[in-house]
C-alpha cells in the first residue's frame, strides 16, 4: 500500500528525519535521537509535524447540539474560543476514537450558522469522517475536511509560548489551556489557527496552516534553533504524562470508565447520545477492570501486550510501556482487575520469560512543575 506524505515530508528528510510507516503515512520517528528530542521538549522547545491527523469542520445551525448526540461530554460547557477533549462512542459504550473539539462560535451570522473544528487520530480519520458525516449530514450540518493539503504543527515545551509571542507580537499569557484564536505570524501569508493544546505534558500550541505557510514556519523555527522531534519522542512524552494512545490504551471494546476517562462522561445532562444506555449500566455496575500506571523495578521495558502477573497467574495486560527519560525509570500503562487497581499494589510483568516486579502508582507519571 502506498503511504501518504505530509507537506513537510521532504523537509523532514532534509532535516535528518528517519522515516517509518505510521497509520498509513510515512512519518519521522526521530531526528537527532529520541532522548535529545524528548529532553528538548521537557527543558526548552520542540517542533512536531502532526499533519497526518484529521481535521474536520462541522458547520450549520446548532452544530454543537448535533455533535452532542455522538459524544458523552457536555459540549455546552465550552463557548467560542474554547475547546474540550472527548471521545466518540459506539452503542456498547466502547471508544471509537478520542478527539478535541474546538468551538469557533458564529462563522456565518447572516445564515445563523456556527462552526466546530474537530481533530481526530490519523488511523481513524477516514472512518471517523465517514461516520460523523453519516450521522450529522441528515441533520442539515456540513462536515468538511478543514486541513486539505495544509499543515498541522505542534510547538511544545517551556519556551513555546515565548516563541509564539515573538512571531505574533501578541501577549499570549492570558490564553488559557484549551483556548484558541487566530493569529497573524511574521512572514506568513494568512492568519493561523492557534490552540493552546498538545500531547506532551508540556505547555505549547498546535497550529493549523496553509501548505506554503506551514513549510515556511517549519524552516523558520528550525533555523531559529527549535529541535525537530519525531514520533518516538512524542510517544515517550505522552506516556510520561499518562495520555492515552488510541488503539493501545483504549479501543472500541473499552469504555471510558475502564480507561480512566469517566470524567468525560456527563450523564447528568439530559441529551441522548450514542452509547448512553450502555454507559448508564456501566456506571451502575462499575468497571471490572481499570487502566493503571505501573513503575517497574530495574531497567526492563514492559511492551504492549506483555502479561501482568498476580499470584502466579496472568491478571492483566500492558498497553503502553517505555523507559522514562525524565524520571529514569521504566513506566507502563496496563489493564488490571479493579480489585488490583489500588495505588501501592505489588504486581509482576512477564518480560521475555522473566518476571519483573512492578507497583501501581498514581498517574500521570510526570507533571510539569
Amino acid at each position: 500500500m502506498d503511504l501518504h506524505h505530509t507537506p513537510l515530508h521532504d523537509l523532514c528528510i532534509t532535516t535528518g528525519g528517519r522515516m517509518v510507516p505510521f497509520a498509513g503515512w510515512e512519518m519521522p520517528v526521530q531526528f537527532s535521537g529520541l532522548i535529545s528530542e524528548h529532553t528538548a521538549v521537557r527543558q526548552r522547545v520542540g517542533l512536531f509535524d502532526i499533519s497526518h491527523m484529521g481535521v474536520l469542520r462541522i458547520q450549520g445551525s446548532n452544530p454543537k447540539d448535533a455533535l452532542q448526540t455522538l459524544v458523552p461530554t457536555d459540549l455546552h460547557r465550552i463557548g467560542p474560543g474554547q475547546a474540550c477533549y472527548s471521545v466518540l462512542l459506539n452503542e456498547s459504550g466502547g471508544i471509537r476514537d478520542d478527539l478535541i473539539i474546538y468551538d469557533l462560535g458564529e462563522t456565518n451570522a447572516d445564515q445563523g450558522e456556527a462552526s466546530l473544528i474537530v481533530v481526530i487520530n490519523a488511523a481513524c480519520a477516514a472512518a471517523d469522517s465517514a461516520w460523523i458525516s453519516e450521522q450529522l449530514t441528515p441533520q442539515g450540518l456540513q462536515v468538511t475536511d478543514e486541513k486539505g493539503d495544509g499543515v498541522l504543527l505542534a510547538l511544545q515545551g517551556p519556551e513555546a509560548m515565548a516563541r509564539m509571542e515573538h512571531l505574533s507580537r501578541v501577549d499570549l499569557q492570558k490564553l488559557p489551556r484549551f483556548a484558541h484564536r487566530m493569529l497573524e505570524l511574521t512572514g506568513l501569508s494568512r492568519p493561523v489557527f492557534c490552540a493552546r493544546t498538545g500531547y506532551t505534558g508540556e505547555d505549547g500550541v498546535e497550529l493549523l496552516l496553509a501548505r506554503d505557510d506551514g513549510r515556511n514556519l517549519w524552516n523558520h523555527l528550525i533555523a531559529e534553533g527549535v529541535t525537530p522531534c519525531g514520533l518516538g519522542a512524542r510517544d515517550t512524552l505522552r506516556l510520561e504524562a499518562a495520555m492515552h494512545l488510541y488503539g493501545q490504551d483504549m479501543d472500541a471494546g473499552t469504555t471510558p470508565f475502564e480507561a480512566g476517562l469517566g470524567w468525560l462522561v456527563h450523564l447528568e445532562m439530559p441529551t441522548a447520545f450514542t452509547g448512553r444506555a450502555a454507559l448508564e449500566r456501566a456506571a451502575e455496575s462499575g468497571p471490572s477492570r481499570r487502566l493503571v500506571g505501573l513503575k517497574l523495578k530495574g531497567r526492563a521495558i514492559a511492551r504492549h501486550g506483555y502479561p501482568v502477573i498476580h499470584n502466579g497467574e496472568q491478571a492483566g495486560t500492558i498497553t503502553s510501556g517505555s523507559w522514562s527519560p525524565t524520571l529514569q525509570e521504566a513506566i507502563a500503562l496496563a489493564y488490571v482487575p479493579t480489585n488490583l487497581a489500588k495505588v501501592g499494589q505489588e504486581l509482576g510483568v512477564e518480560i521475555r520469560g522473566q518476571l519483573h516486579a512492578a507497583t501501581v502508582v498514581r498517574r500521570p507519571f510526570y507533571r510539569h512543575p
